[in-house]
């Protein structure tokens, strides 16, 4: 029997291509009114009109540029009047640069998109989360963590930036953040968890150049689709039973470990404090 989700709202970052987009029309073909984020405003409108046609549900486009912590404060602002209560938010916006970059609020732009956006959103999403009857936050990592450090002193990237570490020592950061938030979530009726989706053929790489880009290319065609790269996301959001399950990542829509590293509490909670001071939540 398929899950119904009549009745349940979603927001979905980084939804107008790739897995983040078939989650958005995964999550709608089961009911649910589902909010798009994406970064340009004619792709937004692409996939809410895609959403609309295709599955019939409710679907509303937001426009953020999650890199950005003011633009994560104006999302939240904007879908947390649209919406009293959040069933379901899936943090899946992410990319890797070739180049080094730093935002308007000074941070290395991969950590800024790729973990802090995830932090900063979720907290002030929570009053909505909060609100649902039973709440699930799904937190779209990667493999790429086991390959991840984190230097607390020199995770920047000034001295020497290389593309995949700054992506691994993000989404290490994801994971480490989901452990610290679930241990905080115990008790109540929200869950947080974190997912590979695999290594999907998508427009992930579109921000790269030079080897990076033509390694990329090259083994593109071996890559699995974004619809079965957005399984996992969808099987933690929706399936009976991941519910109650908190502080958990799954692969391949089953749990799995994560690296050693990701699981030392001491390291999670010194990056948990770390991450909260650089978008601004005051302890």
């Amino acid at each position: 029997m398929a899950v119904d989700l009549r009745g349940r709202t979603a927001l979905v970052t980084g939804a107008t291509s790739g897995i983040g987009a078939e989650t958005a029309l995964g999550l709608a073909r089961l009911g649910a009114r589902v909010g798009v984020v994406g970064r340009d405003p004619a792709r937004t409108e692409a996939i809410v009109a895609r959403i609309r046609r295709e599955t019939g549900a409710q679907a509303d486009g937001f426009v953020a540029d999650l890199s950005e912590q003011a633009q994560v404060r104006r999302l939240a602002a904007e879908a947390g009047a649209r919406y009293p209560a959040l069933d379901i938010l899936v943090n899946n916006a992410g990319a890797i640069f070739s180049e080094r970059h730093v935002t308007a609020d000074g941070i290395e732009r991969t950590w800024a998109l790729d973990h802090l956006a995830y932090v900063l959103l979720t907290h002030e999403l929570m009053p909505r989360l909060a609100a649902a009857p039973s709440a699930r936050i799904v937190n779209v990592a990667s493999a790429a963590h086991t390959r991840g450090r984190i230097d607390l002193d020199k995770r920047d990237g000034a001295r020497r930036y290389a593309a995949m570490g700054a992506y691994s020592q993000a989404k290490l950061g994801n994971v480490l953040f989901t452990y610290a938030l679930a241990r905080r979530l115990s008790g109540t009726r929200m869950t947080v968890n974190a997912v590979h989706p695999g290594v999907v053929a998508s427009g992930f790489a579109g921000n790269t150049h030079g080897m990076l880009k033509l390694a990329w290319s090259l083994i593109r065609p071996l890559l699995i689709t974004p619809e079965k790269g957005a399984r996992t996301s969808l099987f933690v959001a929706t399936a009976p039973e991941v519910a109650g399950l908190n502080g958990r990542y799954f692969a391949r829509c089953r749990e799995t470990d994560t690296s050693p590293l990701s699981r030392d509490e001491a390291l999670q909670e010194k990056v948990w404090t770390l991450s909260r001071r650089q978008v601004g939540i005051e302890e």
